[in-house]
């Protein structure tokens, strides 16, 4: 599994890294006025509140930081990322998750593993929402598989045979 979230990262940094000036942070009308930039700042953000609250295991995602600079700064993101992919590799271990449902607080029991799967997922789903304003704005070529779950990716390969 982190290789896997190692290879989607690192694939991530090189798709922002090609971006025209200007277009990770222009909105877009597709995503509600949301930009590039607002999507990788989410992802980037679920990340370091795992990574941050793993010594104590207990996570908040609700209470991230919310760092705009990430939202606007395409090089600021990849070096943020580039942080993450540094500090994945941790050994398994039972973490509490606070969230706030109806003005209620909620914990729930997880892991270290579990979270990371979860962040894969939530990156993956935010990786098709990238690239819808990718494709509205720019005349970059995505990969095929940016944005994909891998379960799609393997049924696609079945299907196509």
């Amino acid at each position: 599994m982190i290789s896997s979230i190692k290879q989607t990262l690192s694939e991530f940094i090189k798709i922002i890294d090609s971006l025209p000036a200007g277009s990770y942070n222009t909105p877009c009308l597709q995503l509600s006025g949301a930009s590039i930039g607002a999507h990788t700042r989410h992802i980037i953000e679920l990340y370091q509140c795992l990574l941050e609250g793993y010594e104590q295991g207990e996570v908040s995602y609700d209470k991230r930081k919310r760092n705009k600079l990430i939202e606007s700064d395409a090089m600021y993101a990849i070096q943020c990322i580039e942080m993450i992919l540094n500090d994945l590799e941790k050994t398994d271990k039972d973490i509490e998750v606070e969230y706030e449902l109806h003005n209620t607080m909620v914990r729930l029991k997880s892991n270290y593993s579990r979270e990371l799967m979860y962040n894969l997922e939530h990156t993956i789903h935010h990786q098709a929402l990238i690239r819808v304003a990718i494709e509205s704005q720019t005349s970059i070529e995505l990969p095929i598989e940016f944005g994909v779950a891998p379960s799609t990716i393997e049924y696609r390969k079945v299907c196509a045979q």
